[in-house]
């Protein structure tokens, strides 16, 4: 299993503003202008909390976002409005642990980031910074663990983003 967390932040860190909207990243630029293609063809699965899956829920066609990897949404829900996306709950490192030989997209929030974190399962982080700052909002990082390494793999440029590539 690789997992693998890729998303953009605000210069200051934050994956979202306070009330958990994605306005300043949409204002920014668009997937076009990214490596984003290329990363989601390599992908088996997506993780993502309950927050996440209910902004991709508001775009026209949300059922077509993912459409070549197993979707799963962890959430109190029995059931989601979106076909393609499955509500899953528990243990998420367990849950991680159980998917075998996947290569595994952590597709935002901290929620679920934060314990892969925590039990050492991240491969890889991608993270795209956009010349954004807000000031407060919801951050990226809420590990328990004081202190990680990784290591720099690569810097690119993508229009108005910096992506950095680390790995462990």
């Amino acid at each position: 299993m690789s997992v693998f967390f890729y998303g953009c932040v605000t210069l200051d860190g934050y994956l979202a503003d306070k009330n958990h909207g994605l306005d300043w990243l949409h204002q920014t630029s668009n997937a076009e202008d990214t490596g984003y293609d290329a990363f989601y063809q390599k992908m088996d699965v997506t993780i993502m909390g309950k927050r996440t899956y209910d902004e991709i829920a508001r775009l026209e066609d949300a059922s077509s976002v993912y459409p070549t990897t197993e979707n799963y949404v962890f959430t109190h829900s029995a059931s989601l409005s979106q076909r393609g996306f499955v509500p899953v709950s528990g243990d998420v490192v367990e849950f991680v642990k159980g998917l075998g030989e996947k290569r595994i997209w952590i597709v935002g929030g901290n929620t679920v980031l934060a314990p892969l974190l925590d039990a050492d399962l991240v491969d890889c982080l991608i993270v795209q910074v956009a010349p954004v700052l807000l000031g407060e909002g919801i951050p990226l990082f809420t590990q328990k663990e004081g202190q990680m390494r990784f290591h720099l793999d690569e810097v690119r440029q993508y229009g108005q983003f910096a992506e950095l590539v680390f790995s462990r």
